[in-house]
């Protein structure tokens, strides 16, 4: 029997089915199963376009730019309305393309204002085996049963003014469901009991954003006081840190209780959009918009802020700048690691390959196209996804070297996703599934 039949079998049994003998780490959040963007899925394609390697299709509707995660033999996605007021959840078989179900989980009488690049549906699910976690920022968050789609809770007062649209994507930690809230009014992060919805801690970030600009004329409201980014949880020094980034400050915190332990701030730049990066205990982010640079960062301790732009610095303190970085500095696209090598792409298509010890630029190159996704990487390569509907794989090298260059919909805000050997693509109105035919 081959594949085919195999799977026309399957998918009358509502079975997945893959050309892998065991299933690579399910994607379940935003830069997939460890938060960095990299899978251990093989035989992933590198080329792809309408007619080729195209396993299914299928229409998506609403506006968003979340991207999809894989649980329980199901791929999940949010979207909303155009108007922002209508936002829901579907879930789809992913053998056959298939909305296998569709909850408007919140009905918005009058949203806040989104800026057109935006959407109403822009933070990513996270999912556990048994439950999904859904946020639209401050409008709703909700948990949903993935086997039968009931909604277990919902939370619609986490407030603050997201002046150009909700970006953050949850994590969760242990029982909790952590999420970063840095509107133009109130900067917070907070984690809240999985089981329950109810609030575990909440923290207040700790600098005063209410005070002078890089033009020394009071910052009161907007992007200076704005982020987008999700936070993340690493082991270092041999605990575990959430590590968040704000609007101009990115800080270290206990996951369990919100502990504010450091800090180490860029007032040069702000509305920081991206998931940090950690390699041998060095945390890699790029700094936001404005006078953006990558920094790379030794966490500190309790109560230590480091100004990465001051003319000098305590050399006592355990927090440090192991190096800064103005070339290659993504705003939206997240940093990737991958064979001990930093690449980076920033958002007008110029991807770089960096020296993680130091900094230092190993190539730069101009691939094309303006970037909003971050990149994934497998064994066959990196993947960047463009605005415009191409996708670029290069290999993880120290050279640059194009593997594949693809043509498909009608662009990518959205981050790719791995399911088995396959890639699954949200395009604007679209949602695919990519795979190497046999």
């Amino acid at each position: 029997m081959n594949f085919r039949s195999l799977r026309a079998i399957l998918l009358c049994l509502g079975i997945s089915a893959s050309t892998q003998a065991a299933s690579a780490a399910p994607w379940n959040q935003f830069r997939g199963p460890n938060g960095d963007g990299l899978s251990d899925a093989t035989n992933l394609p590198v080329k792809w376009s309408e007619t080729e390697n195209i396993a299914w299709k299928t229409p998506i509707h609403g506006r968003a730019w979340s991207s999809p995660v894989v649980i329980d033999e199901r791929i999940w996605l949010t979207t909303a309305s155009e108007d922002g007021q209508k936002l829901s959840v579907l879930s789809i078989n992913p053998v056959s393309g298939a909305i296998l179900s569709d909850h408007q989980l919140f009905d918005i009488e009058k949203p806040q204002f989104a800026h057109k690049f935006n959407s109403y549906a822009s933070p990513t699910p996270v999912a556990e085996h048994g439950h999904i976690y859904v946020t639209f920022g401050s409008p709703g968050t909700a948990c949903l049963d993935t086997k039968t789609g009931e909604t277990l809770w919902k939370r619609g007062d986490l407030v603050c003014n997201h002046y150009r649209g909700a970006g953050s994507s949850p994590i969760i930690y242990q029982n909790l469901l952590i999420m970063n809230f840095d509107g133009s009014d109130h900067q917070f992060i907070l984690a809240l009991d999985t089981k329950t919805g109810k609030t575990v801690w909440e923290t207040e970030r700790s600098i005063d954003y209410k005070d002078l600009g890089p033009d020394g004329k009071p910052e009161s409201e907007g992007d200076w006081r704005k982020a987008f980014a999700t936070p993340h949880v690493a082991m270092l020094d041999g605990k575990p840190q959430l590590i968040s980034q704000g609007a101009k400050a990115f800080y270290g915190y206990n996951p369990r209780t919100g502990e504010d332990i450091w800090r180490v701030e860029e007032r040069t730049s702000h509305s920081g959009g991206t998931r940090p990066v950690v390699w041998n205990g060095t945390i890699i982010f790029p700094s936001g918009w404005s006078s953006g640079q990558i920094l790379a960062i030794k966490p500190g301790a309790k109560g230590e802020v480091l100004d990465v732009n001051a003319a000098s610095t305590n050399e006592t303190a355990k927090l440090s700048l192991v190096w800064k970085s103005k070339r290659g500095v993504p705003k939206k696209p997240s940093l990737i690691i991958v064979n001990d090598l930093l690449f980076s792409l920033d958002d007008n298509g110029v991807a770089t390959c960096s020296d993680l010890a130091t900094g230092k630029t190993i190539w730069n190159e101009r691939i094309g196209g303006n970037y909003s996704a971050s990149p994934i990487a497998s064994k066959e390569g990196i993947y960047f996804v463009s605005e415009e509907g191409k996708a670029t794989v290069i290999a993880a090298a120290s050279s640059f070297q194009k593997l594949g260059e693809s043509q498909l919909g009608d662009g990518f805000m959205a981050s790719p996703a791995v399911l088995d050997n396959s890639l699954i693509l949200r395009s604007r109105t679209m949602l695919y599934r990519v795979e190497t035919k046999k």
